[in-house]
């Protein structure tokens, strides 16, 4: 063997056991050994994506309306003379009593007829309907000729989610969609309940059932 074979040979045998750099390093005649054994590249990879944070939630405050509560039910004494069944509304007090005997009542807050337009005496309910149609009546018109003729029964009605008719008056007591003005007297005469006191007290009488006004 020749001095130059020898010599190649060696060359070789260093070139395997100590890797190039780069492949710059490489002499020309022993590239086509290392043009295999380059590792593959690696994958650039892209910063992380930035998402936008959700909008924090706004409190708000709850609107009068929406601060009345549902219902001002609530059981009581009731030491008066009337017989279990009978409706008795004090227009002072702004009360609904329903009398269920032994002593005991079923006592709601009421809207009542405003300054001229209060009255007191006893009717019977005459008549019940669930989401009552409005006609408002003559007299009522000519005071407010801006109001509708005819509306016809659900929640933007002013007679509620129930209406109970007293004898031939022109008077009901009946639910409301302005339930702000519980308790206030804002009527023309007519007796006022929030919506789900109506459908309580509409559940318990009949037709029939006496209502005794009082001052």
């Amino acid at each position: 063997m020749s001095r130059l074979t020898q010599t190649a040979i060696a060359a070789l045998a260093l070139a395997c056991v100590t890797a190039p750099a780069s492949a710059n390093d490489v002499p020309f005649f022993l590239a086509p050994f290392f043009a295999q054994q380059q590792a593959a590249p690696q994958p650039v990879y892209a910063p992380a994506q930035r998402y936008a944070a959700a909008p924090a939630y706004q409190y708000e405050e709850p609107t009068a309306r929406e601060q009345t509560r549902s219902t001002t039910r609530e059981i009581v004494s009731y030491n008066g003379h009337q017989a279990p069944g009978t409706i008795v509304i004090s227009t002072s007090e702004r009360r609904l009593y329903y009398v269920m005997g032994g002593g005991r009542a079923v006592r709601y807050a009421i809207g009542v007829g405003r300054e001229g337009f209060q009255w007191a005496g006893t009717q019977k309910i005459t008549n019940k309907q669930e989401w009552p149609d409005w006609r408002p009546p003559e007299d009522m018109l000519r005071r407010r000729p801006d109001l509708p003729r005819y509306m016809a029964g659900g929640p933007n009605n002013p007679l509620g989610a129930r209406a109970m008719y007293l004898g031939s008056s022109m008077y009901r007591i009946h639910g409301s969609n302005e339930p702000d003005t519980i308790g206030q007297a804002v009527s023309s005469g007519c007796i006022r309940m929030l919506n789900e006191d109506v459908v309580d007290l509409y559940e318990r009488v009949r037709i029939g059932t006496q209502v005794v006004v009082l001052r």
